[in-house]
């Protein structure tokens, strides 16, 4: 929330709207000072040169800013490291997805360290593969499973989804 650039007050009112109990002003003042400067030395923590897999997607949602609720998207980049374990190389608000606010994002694990990349996942966003050509030049890119299926299920009538959907399970 204070990443949202809300007011102390704002977020003191969700807290009790969401969880149905108050925090003061002061105590949410105090709280967000002690976390910023870990969230801050997290978000720009260096990474490891290469990645095998890593996996870009937003979340949207709407919030309200300046009494009016607007659309923002939560950039999120996962990638599983050379161990196999999974790490969250980055979180980033901005508007509506774009490719061009892709390319933004996607030059900051740059930034940090990142040299190379095996395999990107993606949505396929319109312009997506080729902001990730430009940043990761070798990276294969892949359509993600879950985004194909979606899409194709639009094509499918609604009396037969139940039966794809059982039938792609076993593939």
């Amino acid at each position: 929330m204070a990443g949202q650039a809300l007011t102390t007050r704002d977020i003191s009112s969700d807290i009790k709207n969401i969880y149905g109990f108050g925090l003061s002003e002061g105590m949410v003042s105090k709280i967000t000072n002690k976390i910023l400067p870990t969230i801050e030395e997290w978000q720009n923590r260096p990474l490891e040169r290469l990645y095998p897999m890593v996996f870009l997607d937003a979340i949207h949602y709407h919030v309200r800013e300046n009494n009016i609720v607007i659309k923002k998207a939560v950039y999120i980049a996962l990638a599983y490291n050379l161990e196999g374990f999974k790490e969250i190389l980055g979180m980033w608000v901005g508007g509506n997805e774009s490719s061009k606010y892709w390319l933004l994002v996607l030059n900051q694990p740059k930034e940090r360290g990142l040299e190379d990349v095996f395999i990107v996942s993606t949505d396929n966003l319109s312009g997506f593969s080729e902001a990730i050509e430009a940043v990761y030049p070798k990276a294969e890119i892949q359509k993600c499973i879950i985004h194909q299926i979606r899409k194709m299920a639009k094509y499918v009538s609604y009396k037969d989804i139940k039966e794809l959907m059982k039938d792609l399970k076993t593939v």
